[in-house]
């Protein structure tokens, strides 16, 4: 038995989890998937996966093993690539998520920047406001606002964002400007669901955490409606600061209860920890670090 290819397949089964999708992408038949992990699990002496009908998952042996395997492909990947990498341009596809306004007001701006110095790579963009799963969907790197909580992905700090409670001038001079949290149950709110999918709003006073129910005068899952809804003077409206920033600089938004807001929320650039990361996606991921670190994350 070849040990490494065996350890390949293994990943990869794990990696797209089934033996006919580690088959396709292997580009090899079924069977010899079926026999090439048989044969291995003869060799460590364990099972590795638990196998039903419609799933496989990892034993506590093979979550071990695969964390061995992970390390030693990734050791020759790199030694590889450390060979041919001063040799060889870096070519290929990477395919790229983040949330709309975040990923066309910085993201795009940076991959532009790695096309024109890697002209043998192409990327795809995939800008959403929904939570996408890398491995299902086959994304290279995401730059994600949210706390980390899915230990199979590698998630790497490079900022954090503020949430604000905004409203047009206008609006806050019908209406009063709310002074304390408890404010804002006396007026129309705008919700946008990507960041406050129940009618609340969170805030923080005297360092405890505080949840506010809100009236909700319009519901919209899609920022830019959102925003105009807020700036047309519809109500108050709960963003991330750089969602707002170019409308407060231009006047169009006020930020209140500012004293009141919660923790911010981490930016972080993403990859799949089960994935073997190539050098093209290693070279990326450490620029958009670099790029977004040394940018103002309003």
């Amino acid at each position: 038995m070849d040990k490494l290819a065996a350890m390949r397949t293994f990943v990869r089964i794990v990696e797209r989890g089934s033996l006919t999708a580690a088959a396709n992408a292997l580009e090899t038949s079924l069977p010899t998937v079926v026999r090439t992990l048989a044969s291995l699990e003869r060799e460590v002496g364990v099972s590795l996966l638990n196998r039903t009908t419609r799933r496989i998952h990892l034993t506590e042996e093979g979550a071990r093993y695969l964390e061995r395997c992970q390390v030693i492909l990734s050791a020759i990947q790199e030694a590889e690539e450390t060979l041919t990498s001063g040799r060889r341009e870096l070519r290929g596809n990477l395919t790229i998520s983040a949330s709309v306004l975040f990923g066309r007001r910085y993201v795009a701006p940076i991959v532009n920047g790695f096309l024109k110095r890697h002209p043998k790579i192409t990327a795809d963009l995939r800008f959403s406001d929904r939570v996408v799963n890398l491995i299902e969907e086959g994304v290279d790197v995401a730059i994600r606002i949210a706390h980390p909580r899915d230990a199979s992905l590698v998630a790497i700090p490079v900022g954090q964002m503020r949430r604000v409670v905004c409203a047009n001038g206008q609006y806050l001079r019908r209406n009063g400007t709310p002074q304390t949290p408890d404010d804002v149950r006396e007026h129309r709110c705008i919700r946008h669901t990507g960041l406050t999918p129940r009618p609340e709003w969170h805030f923080k006073v005297d360092g405890r955490n505080v949840s506010v129910p809100i009236v909700t005068l319009l519901t919209c899952n899609e920022i830019d409606s959102s925003l105009n809804a807020c700036v047309n003077g519809l109500g108050l409206g709960m963003f991330l600061s750089y969602q707002v920033a170019s409308y407060r600089k231009n006047k169009q938004l006020i930020c209140v209860l500012e004293q009141f807001e919660p923790e911010p929320i981490p930016v972080h650039v993403i990859y799949p920890r089960l994935t073997l990361i190539s050098n093209r996606v290693r070279t990326f991921v450490d620029d958009c670090v670099d790029k977004l670190r040394h940018v103002k994350l309003d």
